[in-house]
């Protein structure tokens, strides 16, 4: 796909579907480009869509057939809207610490693909709400998905959720007990068993793969 450069092209770009659930106007939206008028829209599109369709298949869609609706909270990001977030305070890592991260379009220092999604579970913020530890959903994310990296926030129990082209898995929190949770290449804390249990009332995993979107954005046959 070309350059975005006219409204019917952003409008196609929007129609592409990336998984069986999502579509990439899905993640498109940006409070940061609302209130300061900055387009959010990819240099790249094609890497763009090639890593949104990585993160919705690997691990949004998996979510949504286990749990139902997620709400995503913040996802792709371009330089501009990423830039100002960082540099106005609105809990914006760098560009560069975003590229292959929140900043789709671009592939990160090592050259390499990845995509970042900030999402809420609402069949889990309801019970977080109630008092509820923020990590037993962090175990059940850990044993079920290939993700790259986790980080949990205070408010619904949002998370970052990470596709990478090579994953290096870590599960940190803003909520307490704050800090690393997980490290790559480290064993987790506990046994299985004792994660199992944490999470033994949450619905049966359901991963069920449907064949990728054609190239023209419409589902496969």
């Amino acid at each position: 796909m070309r350059h975005i450069k006219t409204m019917p092209q952003l409008e196609t770009f929007g129609r592409v579907r990336l998984s069986q659930h999502f579509f990439m106007r899905d993640f498109l939206y940006s409070e940061i480009s609302n209130f300061y008028g900055l387009a959010n829209i990819p240099e790249n599109p094609d890497r763009a869509i090639s890593a949104g369709k990585r993160l919705c298949t690997e691990l949004l869609d998996p979510l949504v057939n286990t749990f139902g609706p997620i709400f995503v909270r913040s996802a792709y990001r371009s330089l501009q809207v990423n830039g100002k977030g960082n540099k106005a305070g609105h809990n914006c890592a760098s560009n560069e610490a975003n590229y292959a991260g929140h900043i789709w379009d671009r592939l990160d220092n090592a050259g390499k693909m990845g995509a970042t999604a900030c999402i809420v579970i609402p069949w889990f913020a309801d019970q977080y709400e109630e008092g509820r530890d923020w990590r037993d959903l962090a175990w059940w994310l850990h044993d079920h998905l290939i993700y790259s990296g986790i980080c949990f926030f205070p408010k619904m129990a949002a998370f970052n959720l990470s596709w990478h082209e090579v994953p290096k898995p870590q599960i940190s929190s803003h909520i307490a007990p704050k800090g690393i949770l997980h490290r790559v290449e480290s064993f987790p804390q506990n046994s299985l068993s004792e994660r199992q249990q944490r999470y033994s009332d949450f619905p049966e995993f359901c991963d069920i793969r449907y064949p990728p979107p054609r190239a023209d954005g419409a589902p496969s046959a």
